[in-house]
């Protein structure tokens, strides 16, 4: 008989992920005052710059239109410069500006502490344990890696 749905690794993540952002989005505004999607996507920003808008979508997990829209809205309170692509006639260059890098630091110092608030029940062994599973896990996951399972077999197969 298969695990009880609650007991499934995907179940959990989902829980868990829904605790935490149930929790992130007061924090968000409280401390850097900005939604925690436009957060999200500072901290994104700040942290791969300089970033094209789809380079924002891929990084933030979120729709070119979404990416679009949030970046429009920092550029509009002047957190996040907006620039030609050097090589893209089309294409935008996302980058912080003074204001913004001041906003990502408080949004960065939220982010370590949240992080702590919910894996500080776990000792350094068991954190560092845990981040090398999620980077194997979201390896494995990437498109291309892992292909549908088959319904007779209820294994997932590998092309790699």
């Amino acid at each position: 008989m298969p695990k009880p749905l609650d007991r499934t690794l995907t179940y959990r993540l989902h829980q868990l992920h829904k605790l935490t952002d149930m929790d992130s989005q007061s924090v968000y505004p409280e401390r850097t005052g900005l939604s925690m999607s436009d957060g999200r996507c500072l901290t994104t920003i700040g942290t791969f710059e300089p970033l094209s808008v789809k380079e924002l979508a891929d990084k933030a997990n979120l729709n070119k239109g979404q990416a679009s829209r949030a970046a429009q809205a920092l550029v509009d309170q002047g957190l996040v410069l907006k620039a030609d692509h050097p090589g893209d006639g089309r294409g935008v260059v996302l980058t912080l500006t003074p204001d913004g890098r001041e906003v990502f630091e408080r949004a960065m110092a939220m982010v370590h502490q949240r992080n702590q608030d919910i894996f500080g029940c776990l000792t350094d062994k068991e954190q560092a344990t845990l981040s090398g599973l999620f980077d194997r896990l979201i390896q494995h996951a990437r498109p291309g890696v892992v292909t549908t399972s088959t319904p007779d077999l209820g294994k997932a197969s590998r092309s790699r």
